[in-house]
């Protein structure tokens, strides 16, 4: 079984491509939700969690993901010690669940998978490519309580798409003017 990872900056339309590659048999491996619930469910994770960004990080046994999200994407050192935490937590995830699966291959979608340099123990990397300003636009209609300033902090801690798609095998572009569907399946073909 080959293991793909999925990546792309916020907004790219990662979890749209996931998803359609979801609807030809593939089973998706959402590394971000994992890593929440690992976050919410992992005792020594939340401790950890608690230790680097205070008590406010859950609310009534919650991840605060907000109160988070204003620390670590302004502060690089806090968000580096927090994916010390969660990623090696996600990557032991992503392999037990990846034993599971009976598809000729699996998908891991994650945005940080370059960045980590867990994109090296997969066969195979999808870039999902889509302009900075479409990608602003979409993260700030789908989440209200960012603001364009927030949006431009996670870019800027983000690796460029040039240098993403570098190392990846397959670009997928969702800039709204190609269409999505035929580019998934000409990569699902190939990946079969």
């Amino acid at each position: 079984m080959k293991t793909v990872g999925i990546t792309g900056g916020i907004g790219a339309g990662k979890s749209i491509v996931s998803r359609i590659f979801q609807t030809l048999g593939a089973p998706v491996y959402d590394a971000d939700s994992r890593a929440k619930r690992l976050m919410n469910e992992h005792e020594a994770i939340r401790e950890q969690v608690i230790e680097l960004f205070g008590a406010e990080s859950y609310d009534q046994g919650v991840l605060n993901r907000e109160h988070i999200g204003k620390i670590a994407f302004h502060q690089p050192k806090r968000l580096e010690q927090l994916n010390a935490v969660v990623h090696p937590a996600v990557a032991e995830d992503f392999a037990n669940w990846a034993q599971e699966q009976s598809f000729s291959y699996v998908l891991k979608e994650a945005a940080l998978l370059v960045e980590t340099g867990s994109y090296k123990s997969l066969d195979y990397l999808i870039l999902v490519s889509a302009p900075v300003d479409i990608r602003t636009q979409r993260v700030l209609k789908r989440d209200p309580h960012r603001n364009a300033k927030d949006v431009q902090a996670i870019i800027e801690r983000q690796l460029s798409e040039e240098q993403k798609a570098a190392i990846a095998q397959t670009i997928i572009t969702n800039d709204e003017s190609q269409l999505v569907i035929p580019q998934v399946l000409r990569t699902h073909a190939e990946l079969v």
